[in-house]
Order: structure tokens, then C-alpha cells, then sequence
């Protein structure tokens, strides 16, 4: 039997790469399937190839977020096709991303801290488990009418520019995420938007999204703001196709019972897994999944 082979990613690769993401089901906008995000995480990830005999059959991707002991490597992506899968190419790209993995005791001691949102494929939790991950909580795919939504008093939604957004963010967090929101916006109907509370900036994020997929992609909340109504507030004001919008929120996020009562849709879920439970707050984060 060949040799798996893992190596970095090339443009030249991005064809084969989407012919393994439409056998996995990742086949809609920002999935492995589109060139404009396998170009994202070109140029700010780590994008890896795996194969035998020169026919690529896997591929994985992290994107480190932050800087110094705080910085978390985020796996975006890892998907094999179906026809390979149980010969070791999810593994052997893992290893690559993430050294120190299989039988070492998970990360590395200093290394960057590691977390994922896991798929539901019976293969993908106990491998994440091998490099150091823990099961916490569910991420939940919600899609819903805007216009059932109601505004909480007090909050207004405005349009903002990217070094708006990206600078409020940095400001809660300390972490520079520019370069993502960037991305986002340059998706389909991107927007990055702000959201005031009372008249104070209390909420930051980006909207975007082609058809079914358009949505809130990542929002940033003030420490002292309410996190539920901060999302109520962002959904209500999108400019959504035929009114229908998705988010991504953690199980027990404030905005989910709302949501719900307005009639709101769970889609899916994933499963999010960190070396430590504390990397995201289930209350108050809304991440993106391929980038958090």
C-alpha cells in the first residue's frame, strides 16, 4: 500500500481540494469548495494537502487567532473523501497541524492552545480526542425570518467600516482580527455592521452570505452588554434576502430561547471541542465556525 503524503497546500491544488469538499457535503459559499476561502486561509492559515500517489484525498487547515501564551490554534477544516476514509489521512494531516498529537499527551507543553467545532462524523471526535481536545458544548445552526425579531428598546444597528468594527473588537478582546473581518466582508452582501446600546457602542460584527448561507458571521460583544440582546439586535436590522438569516450560537447562548419563541429553525449542529473549556464563552460568544 502507498505512503500517505501531507504537504502544504498551492493553488494549483484548489480543484482537487473542492472535489473532496463537495464528497463531504462542503459544497455551499466559504466552504472548502470555494476558491475565496481556500485563498483565505492561504494567505492567513496553515492549508495542507494529503494524498497517495499524487491524487490529493484529504485536507486540512488551522488559523492561529491572537498572539503569545494567549493564542489559540483554531482547526477550520478537515475533511477526507468518503472513499478513503479509515486509512489514516484525517491523522496524518492532524499530526502535521498540530505535532505533539497521538501519544503524546495532547499539545505540546508552551504550545498554542487548540480548539475546533467538530462535525458529526463518527471518525471526528475520537481523533480530536487524541490531540489533546475535550467535548464541551453544541454549536447550533439556526435560520430564521428577521422581520419576527424584535429590536430590544434601547439599541440601534448601524453600517461601519472594517477598521470600525475590527478596532472594537480588538479593543474587548485584545485580539486583531482584521484580517478575518476583511474576509468576511468580501463575502456575497458583506457587511461589517456596529450595534449602540442606549447610544454606547455595545456590539460589533460582520453580516454576509450567498443565498440560504447569508447571515451574522461573527459578532463581538461589549464585557458590560448584554449578549442576547446584542444578536436580537443585529438580526433585526439585516437587510436579509426574503428575510431569512442565519447565526451560529453555543447552546446556551441568551439569544437562543428568543429565537426559538419567534420561531427560529436548529439546521445543525457541531460540537465545540477545546484543550481547555474557557477558550470561547458559550454565553456570549457568536463565532464563525471556519475561523471562530
Amino acid at each position: 500500500m502507498s505512503t500517505i503524503t501531507v504537504r502544504p497546500a498551492t493553488l494549483g491544488d484548489f480543484p482537487a481540494i473542492a472535489k473532496v469538499a463537495v464528497a463531504t457535503g462542503q459544497d455551499e459559499e466559504w466552504a472548502g469548495s470555494d476558491p475565496a476561502y481556500l485563498a483565505y486561509l492561504l494567505e492567513h492559515g496553515t492549508l495542507l494537502v494529503a494524498g497517495r500517489d499524487g491524487s490529493v484525498t484529504g485536507f486540512g487547515a488551522t488559523r492561529l487567532i491572537g498572539h503569545g501564551p494567549a493564542a489559540v490554534s483554531m482547526l477550520c477544516d478537515l475533511f477526507v473523501h468518503p472513499g478513503t476514509h479509515g486509512r489514516g489521512c484525517g491523522r496524518a494531516i492532524l499530526s502535521q497541524l498540530w505535532p505533539g498529537g497521538p501519544g503524546a499527551g495532547g499539545p505540546r507543553r508552551g504550545g498554542p492552545r487548540r480548539m475546533t467545532f467538530s462535525s458529526q462524523h463518527a471518525h471526528a471526535l475520537p481523533l480530536y480526542t487524541r490531540f489533546g481536545l475535550d467535548a464541551w458544548w453544541p454549536l447550533l445552526y439556526l435560520a430564521g425570518d428577521v422581520r419576527a425579531v424584535r429590536t430590544p428598546d434601547g439599541w440601534t444597528v448601524v453600517p461601519a467600516s472594517l477598521a470600525e468594527v475590527a478596532a472594537a473588537e480588538q479593543d474587548w478582546t485584545g485580539v486583531d482580527r482584521f484580517a478575518d473581518h476583511r474576509a468576511w466582508a468580501a463575502r456575497p452582501h458583506g457587511q461589517p455592521v456596529l450595534a449602540f446600546r442606549h447610544g454606547t457602542l455595545a456590539a460589533a460584527g460582520t453580516a454576509a452570505g450567498q443565498g440560504a448561507e447569508y447571515g451574522l458571521v461573527h459578532l463581538a460583544t461589549a464585557p458590560d452588554a448584554p449578549p442576547g440582546d446584542a444578536v436580537l439586535a443585529m438580526l433585526a436590522s439585516l437587510k436579509a434576502p426574503e428575510g431569512r438569516a442565519r447565526v451560529c450560537l453555543p447552546g446556551p447562548h441568551p439569544a437562543v430561547r428568543p429565537l426559538f419563541a419567534v420561531g427560529w429553525r436548529h439546521e445543525d449542529s457541531d460540537l465545540f471541542m477545546a484543550s481547555e473549556p474557557g477558550l470561547l464563552d458559550p454565553r456570549r460568544a457568536v463565532p464563525n465556525p471556519g475561523g471562530a
